[in-house]
């Protein structure tokens, strides 16, 4: 069985596959293909007293603003919750696993 860590860091800071996922929109903004894009910036109400806080909010260049989640892991309340999300919202929502170094890096990328 797997263990992991259960805390959460403060709100606005970055843990380190955030981290990662930024500098891979920055490379996206130098190359045009994203405009702009928000740690953090916009909370997405599911039900009563559930909510699910969007990683990044990210500004395309075709004008699409997609709702971007990255993980080193998927635990089944993320899964559940960005599923939601995107039945309820009209953004195009993207989640993206973290690769390990072993297996080449880079991102697995799937959209809801």
């Amino acid at each position: 069985m797997k263990h992991y860590a259960l805390g959460r860091l403060k709100t606005g800071q970055m843990n380190k596959t955030e981290i990662a996922y930024a500098e891979r929109l920055e490379f996206l903004k130098r190359t045009g293909e994203v405009l702009w894009y928000r740690f953090e910036g916009i909370k997405l109400r599911l039900a009563d007293n559930t909510f699910l806080t969007i990683d990044f909010a990210v500004l395309t260049r075709a004008g699409l603003l997609e709702m971007h989640e990255c993980k080193g892991y998927w635990m089944d309340d993320a899964k559940v919750k960005i599923k939601v999300a995107a039945d309820q919202y009209p953004f195009r929502f993207i989640a993206a696993k973290k690769q390990a170094q072993k297996n080449g890096g880079g991102w697995d990328i799937e959209e809801f």
